[in-house]
């Protein structure tokens, strides 16, 4: 009767130990889930924000306003306009 005492108190104890490092497992990797599902939240809102930006920089007056000021560029008129024409060549010809 002593040895299977012995024997059900050591199943017990490892049992307990077991128990508390799957608890404990349990716990960290739940932190961790909570840790990357908020850095997912702060990336999608960082991501809005940047498509946001994105839409406000494409805006055709923006763009005309930064190829004036910076690229200047300016609008195409008749008297500046240069017509390239296609050369011909006889020998290409089939």
């Amino acid at each position: 009767m002593t040895r299977i005492s012995l024997l059900l108190i050591v199943a017990t104890l490892g049992s307990a130990m077991y128990l508390v490092s799957v608890q404990y497992e349990s716990r960290r990797v739940f932190t961790e889930l909570e840790r990357a599902q908020r850095e997912g939240r702060r990336l999608k809102t960082e991501f809005e924000r940047l498509e946001v930006e994105k839409r406000s920089q494409a805006t055709p007056a923006r763009v005309e306003r930064v190829a004036r000021e910076k690229l200047q560029m300016h609008q195409v008129t008749p008297g500046i306009t240069v017509y390239m024409g296609q050369a011909h060549n006889s020998e290409q010809q089939p």
